[in-house]
């Protein structure tokens, strides 16, 4: 396990930045005492802040090349929205190891829980020239298991897969929140060609327990450009688009952050998300065009919180 056990004195001290909360008719009855309802909400009090502070601890034992991407990514502010604690399921869209399964084996704890998902080998097969060779997606939830099962240490989350379209039965109702990170465009984009957003919206909602979270952060196209210009294509999609998407499959928008959003990029009808770093993928051998879009810095993302109706 990477990070260190927080001791008794830390819960001390933070057991006192939570106030209490009023109590319901059914803590207020004769048979407790004023002193025992104190002591309860303290304790109550003292689990959150502890939870956040294990997360800053992950956070600060990643890589150097991991931290770099903090101040585009910010995974505390992002995680913290999202509402995830130790102990929960967590599914990961497109895992990676330290994006976001890495941090997560580390924070959730031996009591909880990180499941890889990835597109379907059907989707997989839109991809065009990056689509990857015929059958190399057929094994990759025991495939992926297998490596992360690598990445776990003492302590650490236990780990599982599937590939939407084709989420297992004994996931269904199991999961406190699903990872959508940058992930939504492709969904988005194929969907005239196969259902593929609306199969992977009631995949969440199938796997979710009632009342969890699907936590997107998504490249923001800007409302006034082109439909098709911002149908994923291009890495962006509207913030109104998957509003509606994730409301049509059932869910309720619960939340938005402006924790990621970047005022700086502005893309225009003829740009594309990979212009921008850590890609760079126009700039090729002009150090002033890198230049360019380093100074505008990673796109522009919307972070939204659904909820499963409980």
């Amino acid at each position: 396990m990477k990070y260190l056990l927080m001791g008794a004195t830390a819960l001390a001290l933070v057991a006192c930045s939570q106030e209490n909360q009023a109590p319901s008719a059914e803590e207020t009855t004769p048979t407790k005492t004023a002193g025992t309802e104190m002591a309860v909400d303290e304790t109550d009090a003292a689990k959150e802040p502890t939870a956040w502070e294990r997360l800053d601890t992950v956070l600060a034992a990643q890589t150097d090349d991991a931290k770099a991407r903090y101040q585009y990514r910010h995974p505390a502010e992002t995680l913290k929205f999202f509402g995830i604690k130790p102990g929960m399921t967590v599914v990961d869209t497109l895992p990676g190891e330290v994006w976001y399964t890495g941090i997560l084996l580390d924070y959730l704890g031996e009591d909880g829980k990180v499941i890889g998902a990835d597109y379907s080998p059907e989707m997989w097969s839109l991809f065009g020239s990056f689509a990857p060779p015929e059958g190399a997606k057929a094994n990759w939830a025991a495939e992926w298991t297998e490596k992360a099962e690598g990445w776990r240490d003492e302590g650490d989350a236990a780990v599982g897969a599937f590939a939407f379209g084709s989420v297992p039965d004994d996931m269904a109702g199991t999961v406190d929140v699903v990872l959508q990170i940058r992930s939504m465009h492709h969904f988005n984009r194929f969907e005239d060609q196969g259902g593929y957003r609306s199969q992977a919206i009631a995949d969440m909602y199938k796997l979710l327990k009632p009342g969890g979270i699907v936590g997107v952060v998504q490249h923001r196209a800007p409302e006034s450009n082109d439909d098709a210009w911002a149908n994923g294509d291009n890495g962006y999609v509207k913030q109104s688009a998957i509003v509606a998407a994730f409301e049509a499959g059932g869910f309720e928008l619960a939340d938005q952050s402006e924790i990621n959003a970047n005022p700086k990029d502005q893309p225009t009808e003829s740009d594309f998300v990979w212009r921008l770093p850590p890609t760079l993928a126009t700039s090729g051998d002009d150090p002033e065009a890198a230049a360019a879009a380093i100074a505008i810095g990673e796109s522009d993302r919307m972070t939204l919180k659904f909820k499963k109706p409980e």
